[in-house]
């Protein structure tokens, strides 16, 4: 046997279905007979394995084209995915490792010049010739084939088999006939494609970017045989309108014209060489989640459970990883199909749902290319090659050291020094490197006056050596508090309080910039602190709650008075007096919180701001109020010192802000004098969904900085200094901020400095810490590795995956 997932009776949804079909809960005593619906790679490997296991069984696989009917041309296969078929069924093994074509080079070209990067490892075959040696499996073993057969109903042959795997595709028939069981989602997405294939073997895996009048249009092209390459041609579904692609599919000759019309704007690549498209037409990519992936005897693999895009090549490992654990959960759990499936779901969800969120953002990236198409080559190239977060810099410095270096040179890291302990400039502030401790509420404030406990811990994160600590949010009114522990700077002992803390830092800790943030708490005011009900009411003692319309944060909850004319005024005036005594109080950096929901963010999103006035409507209308605060704070900010802007670039909820709004509410502020926009999402409704996972949050900061060349603060469950290095490279962020790291390591820094062999001015150690750092932070001499930032949970970090040879790249067919 292989190995083996997590054994158990019960696995979640999975398993609920198995409660209500007890049929199901127990093995038939003698082999079983198995139904496999459509031939692909996934259900012939299936019924491979489930044969070679115990050859009794009785496996049929249903496939209503022809044996040699296949879509696409070419697949890649990881090393990890072939290392679980060496070990499962040598002989499949054996037979692929004969056929497959492999290199290692990835070659970007663009603008001109064409930028290579080795040591990512590929290895590829004709689908023919995979669904060929797989058909020869099957029959050796005995598995019986119905080519031209359409599969009768999943739950007709569920009636007589013991099992019906479903590998019926991205459309399954199977899954669509019952979604109140398998609870599908299918989002389609923004660019059209197509499968297309080359007589000649491309030397590397080849992206080709065209900027064509009608817009950008992209080539991923990769060989598969000797003397063939796959070829698919991408681009938004605007641009494939306006090239007229959507009308030239009649075949001029015998190659569609659209097809024709491909290999000419991609004559460079293809060496002005023909592509051909078989039976593959235009399409729009669909990512399927399912909730659950059985139902009775019944269970999905492959495409029919789960999609992930061919930028990441996927869809064809993610099947055969399927039919590896389904074959191995079968045969280990012999009592019982409902556990079977069930640890089948349990051990894969993971890892799919990994694959997704690379997946999602590899996508993401294609999606938004025109927004990178300016950037130098190099960064170009980098950021393509870590779009998907499971390539990182470091991680490409182990496969590539010269080119990852010339990125660095690019980037102006002097030598022997990462990119985020490379200074960056904000108006006349410089700061040291490019790390931020995010404003993080603390709840410790006395009638709003910061003591002994903001002393010890913003000025343990400042010895700590990021570049910039923030403040939490300090309140600009005794009623714009969120709870009675949070700070404030309306009187002259809250701001003599603040003094306190900014001349420790800077005497202590020279060289560490000090920022603070100012904000409104809206209609999220007047609860208790965190540890004792976020979000609940206080049980005594409320004040009035105000925001931009008269909408409880919560069903059932206080709602706030709409603010008139002569309220808004009043807190504007607030706005600038706090201020002004945050410039006298020493604050290097003042940033003005319009996110999360709070009063200025309530006013920005329209699920918040129903007004009707000129402070309501349309977008202008609903960013006229911040801004009339952002240029009152501004007006008194001393000249030289930053200003950034806090921003929820997303609600997460239908009907809430767009990524085209948050664009334009960040050029907005950057257009009335904002240095910097800090961009996080959600916490504006109660009902929100987010996406959470490794940096779920900064692909919303990467499309603002790249549409708009404004610099961007990034936030969201960046889990390394890797991630850091990766963000800044790409040019996805120009700072990064992390909150609960710097709880877990107030010195995160230091350490993430050490583990990478820097020592520099960007990050030095205070003279009575300096002993501490010439221990190594692990027993290592060699290369470091990156580490999580700190042990967060998964739901909000996913999984951190070391990137094998080729993940992160390779497409099939």
């Amino acid at each position: 046997m292989w190995p083996s997932p997590r054994s158990g009776s019960r696995y979640g949804a999975d398993a609920e279905d198995a409660e209500r079909h007890p049929v199901v809960s127990r093995r038939p005593r003698g082999p079983l007979r198995i139904a496999v619906i459509g031939g692909g790679p996934g259900g012939l490997y299936a019924a491979a394995l489930l044969k070679r296991l115990d050859p009794r069984r009785e496996i049929t696989v249903w496939e209503r084209r022809a044996p040699d009917d296949t879509f696409g041309f070419g697949v890649v296969l990881s090393d990890e995915t072939l290392g679980g078929i060496e070990h499962a069924d040598p002989v499949v093994h054996g037979l692929l490792r004969r056929e497959f074509v492999r290199w290692d080079t990835i070659e970007i070209a663009h603008r001109g010049r064409v930028l290579t990067s080795g040591g990512h490892g590929f290895a590829a075959l004709g689908r023919h010739r995979l669904l060929a040696l797989l058909h020869r499996r099957c029959e050796d073993l005995g598995v019986r084939l119905r080519f031209r057969t359409s599969a009768p109903p999943a739950a007709e042959l569920a009636a007589g088999h013991d099992l019906v795997v479903a590998a019926d595709g991205a459309g399954s028939g199977t899954r669509e006939a019952n979604p109140a069981r398998y609870r599908p989602r299918v989002v389609t997405h923004r660019c059209r494609y197509r499968w297309l294939a080359a007589d000649f073997a491309f030397d590397a895996f080849r992206f080709e970017i065209a900027e064509t009048e009608h817009g950008v249009m992209q080539l991923h092209g990769y060989p598969y045989a000797p003397d063939a390459s796959t070829v698919i041609v991408e681009m938004r579904e605007e641009v494939w309108r306006a090239a007229g692609f959507d009308t030239e599919d009649e075949p001029d000759g015998r190659v569609p014209r659209s097809v024709a019309r491909c290999a000419e704007i991609f004559a460079g690549a293809l060496g002005g060489r023909a592509l051909r498209s078989g039976d593959s037409a235009w399409t729009a990519f669909r990512t399927v989640v399912n909730d659950r992936w059985s139902h009775g005897r019944t269970v999905l693999i492959g495409d029919a459970a789960h999609t992930a895009h061919f930028s990441i090549g996927s869809g064809t490992k993610l099947a055969v990883e399927d039919a590896l654990a389904l074959a191995a959960c079968v045969e280990e759990h012999p009592a019982s199909l409902a556990d079977a499936l069930a640890a089948y779901a349990t051990e894969r969800r993971p890892v799919v749902e990994s694959t997704q969120r690379a997946a999602k953002a590899s996508l993401r990236w294609f999606e938004e290319l025109g927004t990178y198409i300016r950037q130098p080559p190099r960064q170009f190239a980098f950021n393509l090659l870590t779009r998907s977060r499971r390539v990182t810099h470091d991680n490409l410095r182990l496969r590539d050291e010269r080119f990852t270096a010339a990125v660095d040179r690019d980037f102006g890291c002097p030598p022997d020094t990462p990119p985020m302990f490379t200074p960056f400039r904000l108006r006349g502030l410089t700061l040291r490197n490019r790390v931020v401790v995010s404003p993080m509420d603390m709840y410790t404030a006395r009638d709003g006056v910061p003591g002994d406990f903001h002393l010890v811990h913003l000025g343990a994160r400042a010895l700590g050596g990021a570049g910039l600590v923030m403040t939490e949010m300090v309140c600009v009114t005794a009623q714009g508090r969120i709870t009675p522990g949070c700070a404030g700077l309306y009187t002259a002992e809250q701001a003599d309080g603040w003094r306190r803390i900014t001349d420790f830092v800077r005497a202590r800790a020279p060289g560490t910039a000090v920022g603070v943030q100012l904000g409104h708490s809206g209609r999220k005011g007047s609860t208790r602190v965190m540890w004792e009900g976020m979000d609940e009411p206080l049980p005594d003692g409320n004040w009035p709650l105000v925001a931009a319309s008269a909408l409880p944060y919560r069903p059932g909850g206080r709602p706030p008075k709409a603010l008139d004319r002569a309220g808004m005024t009043e807190i504007r005036a607030a706005f600038a007096a706090a201020a002004l005594r945050a410039a006298e109080s020493g604050f290097d950096l003042l940033e003005l919180h319009c996110a999360h929901g709070y009063l200025l963010s309530g006013f920005l999103s329209p699920l918040t701001n129903r007004r009707t006035d000129a402070y309501g409507g349309d977008l202008a209308g609903r960013l006229r109020f911040p801004l009339e605060v952002f240029d009152a704070v501004r007006e008194v900010w001393p000249a030289d010192r930053p200003m950034t802007v806090r921003i929820s670039a997303t609600d997460w909820a239908p009907g809430g802000t767009s990524d085209e709004e948050a664009v334009t509410i960040a050029g907005a502020f950057a257009a009335h004098g904002a240095d910097a926009i800090d961009v996080s999402t959600g916490q504006v409704v109660g009902g929100e969904r987010p996406e959470f996972g490794r940096s779920y949050q900064t692909p919303y900061a990467d499309r603002i900085r790249n549409t708009l060349g404004v610099p961007v603060i990034a936030v969201g469950a960046i889990s390394s200094w890797d991630d850091v290095n990766s963000l800044l490279l790409a040019g996805r962020a120009d700072l990064c901020a992390f909150a609960r790291p710097h709880l877990y390591d107030p010195h995160w820094t230091l350490h993430a400095a050490a583990e990478q062999g820097y020592s520099g001015p960007g990050a030095p150690w205070p003279l009575p810490y300096r002993a501490g750092s010439r221990r190594p932070p692990t027993g290592r001499t060699d290369v470091p590795r990156p580490r999580l930032a700190a042990p967060v949970p998964r739901a909000e970090t996913g999984r951190v995956e070391a990137a094998g040879p080729g993940s992160g790249h390779a497409a099939d067919g």
